[in-house]
């Protein structure tokens, strides 16, 4: 068995790669040639935490990847000096069902979850992108800039969190990263982060609205990532009315996207209001944008398919590249 660390994940995981991956794994969903069962929910009361179990098979053109990835949500770990999210990707040799590797899956999640947005943002945004807006300075907002400069060439980056801190040590570890520009900017309001923004990107675990609609301009695209419960919501029910709207998983995010289900609740609008899945895009079964003015909005709650995938790059470049510890099990 192969087992890789959040370093070595980091190296054989490079997000251009990961993108194309993740265009694959919804390819691979929405023609049916994936087996991704709903992730199974293990409440922790002790810790107000949640484990959650995400199987899946997929049969693609590039061959089979069989995983199962184990990711923990414990609110009480960040005292205690430990990440919010805890993770581990157990992968399966898809012909004999032997254990071949163990990945460390919160950086794997990271990466997979901002390269989601980065094929969002290359099939969805306007080519002549060039300013981001990121709402969350955490892990995932660091991977959402990323995989956004990786799409397109953004020249400027807005970041708003509710801690200013962390939105200072963001910047300061992000400007000039790899395609970051070096003009990352801490806005002070979300106004101030969305209002020029081309393409906006939300990885927050808020139960409201992080910005109003009405600063939105035409032809936006937004990535939101997180609102991964019902109780969730990051982006106005009115920007989702007037948006064209694309999910990683109709099943998934009918069952969990607070920023779909809240407004579909209030009689907003329906599920027929969902334009499709963006492997249907990929696919080349509906269109994507269709004008300058439009705003594309792509919602992820995240699904096994992308893991599987992901380790399987990772796994393929860890081994071109030797590195990774082999032990026997």
């Amino acid at each position: 068995m192969l087992i890789l660390t959040a370093d070595d994940v980091r190296k054989a995981l490079p997000m251009n790669e990961a993108i194309e991956a993740m265009k694959k794994a919804y390819g691979s969903l929405s023609n049916g040639t994936a087996v991704v069962p709903l992730r199974t929910r293990l409440p922790i009361p002790n810790s107000e935490a949640l484990t959650l179990f995400m199987p899946s098979f997929v049969n693609s053109q590039d061959g089979n990847a069989l995983a199962i990835k184990v990711v923990s949500l414990f609110p009480t770990n960040p005292p205690r000096g430990l990440a919010y999210i805890q993770a581990a990707v157990l992968v399966f040799d898809p012909e004999t069902g032997q254990a071949i590797a163990l990945l460390e899956g919160s950086s794997l999640t990271a990466i997979r979850t901002g390269a989601a947005s980065g094929a969002a943002t290359d099939l969805l945004s306007r080519t002549n992108s060039n300013v981001a807006a990121i709402f969350g300075a955490g892990a995932q907002g660091r991977t959402q800039l990323e995989a956004t400069c990786t799409a397109r060439k953004i020249e400027t980056a807005f970041v708003f969190d509710a801690d200013t801190e962390k939105a200072k040590l963001f910047a300061e570890e992000m400007r000039g990263k790899g395609l970051v520009p070096k003009d990352i900017r801490i806005a002070s309001t979300a106004r101030e982060a969305i209002e020029q923004a081309d393409i906006i990107c939300t990885a927050t675990t808020s139960l409201k609205p992080v910005f109003d609609d009405k600063h939105i301009q035409a032809g936006t695209h937004i990535s939101a990532v997180g609102s991964y419960t019902p109780d969730m919501q990051e982006v106005p029910a009115e920007t989702l009315q007037r948006a064209k709207i694309f999910v990683d998983s109709r099943t998934a995010s009918l069952e969990e996207a607070g920023d779909l289900i809240q407004p579909m609740r209030a009689g907003l609008f329906d599920e027929s209001h969902i334009w499709g899945e963006l492997g249907e895009l990929v696919l080349g079964r509906i269109p994507g944008r269709q004008s300058p003015e439009e705003i594309t909005y792509f919602k992820s709650v995240g699904i096994a398919v992308q893991d599987a995938m992901a380790a399987q790059v990772a796994l393929t470049n860890a081994r071109k590249m030797n590195i990774g510890t082999q032990v026997s099990f």
